[in-house]
């Protein structure tokens, strides 16, 4: 996380970005709506800066890196699981790791994105 610590004044002028859940002194919550949107940018091209100004965000306020992790982290996410990657799971995550076998259209589905993504980042399928 980066150690970049919110004003209160940049607290409250993050907090009425439509895209922000919550800011605290350390960290914004960014709403799941925001983390589909930056995807599909970022898969026709778009930088994450670009994104993030385009959609409300100062960057200088919140720090290149904190951009640079979160665009990581959530591209990390949709490869792995798709759109159900990027919710926000904290207030339905119970702390233990998923038993049940997927289904096939879940594994598809999983792979589909990977697919997507990787073909956005210029990596080509072997």
């Amino acid at each position: 996380m980066s150690k970049k610590i919110f004003s209160e004044k940049e607290r409250k002028h993050l907090s009425t970005n439509k895209y922000v859940v919550k800011a605290s002194t350390k960290s914004i919550i960014y709403a799941d709506e925001f983390k589909r949107l930056f995807i599909d940018l970022y898969m026709s091209g778009k930088t994450p800066k670009e994104i993030f100004e385009a959609n409300g965000f100062d960057v200088s306020v919140i720090g290149m890196k904190r951009v640079e992790q979160s665009a990581n982290r959530w591209k990390k996410a949709y490869g792995k699981d798709g759109i159900i990657g990027l919710a926000d799971s904290r207030k339905e995550a119970s702390g233990r790791p998923l038993k049940r076998e997927l289904t096939q259209d879940e594994v598809i589905a999983r792979q589909e994105a990977r697919m997507r993504l990787l073909e956005s980042q210029g990596v080509e399928r072997k």
